[in-house]
């Protein structure tokens, strides 16, 4: 071969892989992009308008994200049409997390549980939520995060309100979960919709069946009732599932279908900053170890009230996870407690 034509042959070659190299930096460029606007458009509409403040160019953005320990409250309602639009909240979480030690710890809190604040009537801990929505609907997160920090002597950093149809939507995303559902669930309500019809076993749930499995609490279809116990472990079993497939989400397009689905049924009190640093480093984030803690409760119509020593342990370790001092000993007078 000729030098004139290995040239050719070479040139070829080095346009061929200049060619794949452009693309794909091309291709990463959109993909940030994409992710970029799709995480700024889900922001907008998840953090608190006052928090909003403008943000960095993607070009702009560290390779590293810092995340100090912290501990949010986690609730979860239901505006379904039929629900009555009353904002009770069906999940209550205690959330912590160190970045640190990559750990997090779920604490669920019965939604009958009694509490007795000074300054408000005593109510169920579902109740709270609804009444500073009802009061001040822009200032309900801030409030309530407020009221459960000093009713439990816990520095709660931020609450994450979510809607119920985050959770359906998600799970149909993920192609679904596995779920050994502990026993047969039926229950039906023509009022809100509801209609669940589980059969005892280990299989493949869709996000409307997910749905079921985590709130289903009584029968009126001859089925045995569930505890807040069971249900508890549910939800957490649940959670435990999506944040291991959402942490191995690789694609593009997936990414983007999750962040419309959180930023229309997700609020936060976060900064915007922060939410945008979390969401895009995601799966540097995501938890390897995720601790699930249990307090034993008693029903007591129409109330149920937690063992104290439990739910002291229980508050000990997410202050300790989250680096934080807690006065929670001090505070249980105000939460319906038995020994």
């Amino acid at each position: 071969m000729t030098n004139k034509r290995k040239w050719t042959t070479t040139r070829k070659i080095l346009t061929s892989i200049g060619l794949v190299l452009g693309a794909t930096i091309i291709g990463i460029g959109v993909y940030a992009g994409y992710l970029y606007k799709k995480t700024d458009n889900a922001i907008e509409r998840m953090a608190a308008p006052v928090n909003v403040q403008p943000t960095a160019a993607p070009e702009e953005k560290k390779e590293t994200v810092s995340v100090e320990p912290m501990i949010f409250l986690l609730a979860g309602v239901d505006s379904r049409d039929g629900g009555g639009g009353v904002m009770n909240t069906d999940v209550l979480m205690l959330v912590s997390f160190n970045p640190d030690t990559k750990s997090t710890s779920f604490l669920s809190i019965p939604r009958d549980l009694l509490l007795k604040p000074k300054s408000l009537p005593s109510r169920k801990a579902n109740y709270y939520y609804a009444y500073h929505y009802i009061k001040d609907k822009t200032e309900a997160i801030p409030n309530t995060k407020e009221f459960f920090s000093n009713l439990l002597g816990l520095p709660i950093d931020h609450m994450v309100v979510v809607n119920f149809d985050v959770l359906k939507e998600t799970v149909d995303l993920l192609g679904g979960l596995t779920i050994d559902v502990d026993m047969d669930m039926k229950y039906i309500d023509s009022a809100d919709g509801t209609n669940i019809d589980l059969k005892k076993g280990l299989q493949k749930l869709d996000g409307k069946h997910v749905l079921d499995f985590v709130r289903y609490r009584k029968s009126n279809q001859g089925t045995a009732e569930s505890s807040d116990f069971q249900r508890n472990d549910r939800q957490q079993q649940v959670i435990k599932q999506i944040l291991d497939k959402l942490g191995n989400f690789q694609g593009v397009f997936q990414w983007g279908n999750v962040l419309d689905i959180i930023g229309e049924n997700v609020k936060t009190d976060i900064p915007q900053a922060d939410l945008q640093q979390w969401l895009l480093n995601f799966p540097k984030l995501k938890p390897d170890h995720i601790n699930s803690l249990h307090v034993e409760s008693l029903w007591k119509s129409p109330y149920v009230y937690v063992n104290k020593e439990d739910l002291k342990q229980a508050l000990t370790t997410l202050s300790t996870e989250a680096g934080v001092s807690s006065e929670s000993s001090l505070h249980l007078e105000n939460i319906g407690t038995v020994d």
